[in-house]
């Protein structure tokens, strides 16, 4: 399986072009500026993607949609059903329960909202070898946060990762929509949020102000882009994801 990346260095966001061999079958996966490398990867593997597979609908992931339809006219732009109607270029549907063959490839997408309530992962197989792009779901020590436009809830992405993508082979290799790869079984020993998930680390009890409400501080951790992501109970009891940059540490 080909696997090539292009990174935006500010937003450290990515979009991939998979392919089942040079000159055979490919998909693009998240279309954030820049796609001009993806191109020309294409170009030099003798490619021309069939689809543009879309994660969700923020602009970091889809911005150079229209530059890839404009290269690959005939590539159709598929998003979860949720979010269709978010991206003027999508020209059709994908969602859990579907299966999309290119050459070699097999693509299941994977519902695993949190970030967004249309969040889709996509499962990409061959010959053996297998990666899930997680989007904004899961990455390299962390996970997406729960406040972004369209966002669902904290518990939809707990379930998300737990209940979907750690149940997936453990050398899977996950690539995410920021930073840099992982895989299940690194993130299921490593990640801070999944080992409290798993009860094997202790939750903080910390005082603090989040998105300048009071709340408990149960994990700041470091995230994809050096900065930091919290974990934080409200008084009802409820549970969120926020930026580390909301919040306030007060004792």
């Amino acid at each position: 399986m080909i696997i090539e990346r292009a990174m935006n260095d500010a937003l450290r966001s990515n979009c991939y072009l998979v392919a089942d061999a040079p000159g055979g079958a490919a998909v693009v996966i998240d279309a954030g500026p820049p796609v001009e490398p993806l191109i020309a990867a294409a170009e030099r593997y003798g490619l021309s993607p069939t689809h543009i597979l879309l994660t969700h609908n923020h602009g970091d992931h889809v911005g150079g949609v229209a530059t890839l339809v404009r290269r690959w006219p005939q590539a159709k732009v598929l998003i979860h059903p949720l979010e269709h109607d978010l991206v003027a270029s999508a020209s059709g549907t994908i969602e859990a329960g579907e299966q999309l063959s290119a050459g070699a490839l097999s693509v299941s997408p994977l519902h695993t909202p949190g970030h967004t309530r249309g969040m889709l992962s996509f499962l990409v197989e061959h010959e053996g070898s297998t990666a899930v792009f997680t989007g904004d779901t899961l990455f390299r020590d962390s996970v997406g946060g729960v406040r972004a436009p369209g966002h669902d809830t904290y518990q939809a992405l707990k379930d998300s990762i737990m209940g979907t993508l750690m149940e997936l082979a453990p050398d899977t290799v996950i690539y995410p929509g920021h930073s840099e790869p992982t895989t299940v079984a690194r993130e299921w020993e490593q990640n801070p949020f999944i080992r409290l998930w798993r009860g094997l680390d202790r939750e903080g009890s910390e005082r603090c102000l989040a998105l300048g409400e009071p709340a408990t501080l149960i994990l700041y951790a470091r995230d994809y882009d050096d900065g930091y992501k919290a974990w934080v109970r409200w008084p009802d009891g409820r549970d969120d994801i926020v930026p580390g940059s909301r919040v306030e540490r007060v004792g």
